[in-house]
């Protein structure tokens, strides 16, 4: 067989690898021409765990919904996360008001409310199907210190100076429109009140949980220095999480 016979049987298979190559690198193109800004966020395809709306250089995750709520009230969330130790970290007084954000079923509205005996804890959250089944949890059981509110995706709904703390447990990292809810609970704390901040460690490749659902201590330190909160500290406490303290001028 020629040269040119060979390269002429080989023709189809050269004319797809040829075609396939010219797509994706097409669509790369287009994904960058066609990126568009809106204000603070800009936007790109979505990544398998992102919704393609990208802050401060980090693509915000997927929300996790109502659906996966038995995840939420998993047994072994326990011990992989120790809430308990979280929240011990707190330091709460007895008659604070403290705002939970992203309180899905409640798991972390409950262990607050135990502490804040004579205060109360607000569950904040977007999806009126979680804040349904807290509701239930927390009639079952008679708790009278938790209220719910239904937020909306770039609004916590909570009143101006109403809280001493604000919460966020795995939750952060799901926000929307992070810039507009963090301006929300940054109005609602009161001068010296406090954020704090539970997010999976992306430093870290053994914590073994999606990509866009981890945040470093550098990327969570740019973003809430510009909604205004000062560092204060971040305890080490938790064994995948960063537990991370800011605090709002007095």
């Amino acid at each position: 067989m020629t040269l040119i016979s060979r390269w002429r049987s080989h023709l189809p298979q050269l004319l797809s690898v040829c075609l396939l190559l010219l797509l994706t690198l097409g669509c790369t193109a287009n994904a960058t021409v066609n990126a568009t800004t809106d204000g603070t966020y800009t936007y790109k395809s979505p990544s398998s765990d992102g919704i393609g709306k990208v802050y401060y250089g980090r693509e915000i995750a997927n929300v996790m919904g109502y659906q996966g709520a038995n995840w939420l009230a998993r047994p072994s969330r326990t011990t992989e996360e120790r809430s308990d130790l979280a929240v011990d970290a707190l330091q709460l007084q007895r008659d604070d008001v403290v705002a939970d954000i992203g309180a899905g079923m409640g798991y972390i509205s409950f262990q607050l409310a135990k502490w804040v005996d004579n205060g109360k804890v607000v569950a904040v959250d977007v999806q009126p199907e979680m804040l349904a089944l807290l509701e239930a949890e927390r009639d079952k059981y008679g708790v009278d210190n938790v209220e719910t509110v239904l937020g909306t995706e770039s609004d916590p709904k909570l009143a101006p100076e109403s809280i001493n703390l604000a919460v966020m447990f795995d939750a952060y990292h799901e926000f929307a429109y992070p810039k507009e809810m963090m301006a929300g609970i940054v109005s609602a704390l009161k001068p010296g009140g406090q954020v704090v901040l539970a997010e999976y460690r992306a430093e870290n490749p053994l914590v073994l949980i999606k990509k866009h659902h981890k945040m470093s201590q550098r990327q969570v330190k740019k973003e809430l220095t510009a909604a205004g909160l000062t560092w204060v500290k971040t305890d080490d406490r938790l064994p995948q999480q960063h537990l991370m303290f800011f605090e709002k001028p007095a």
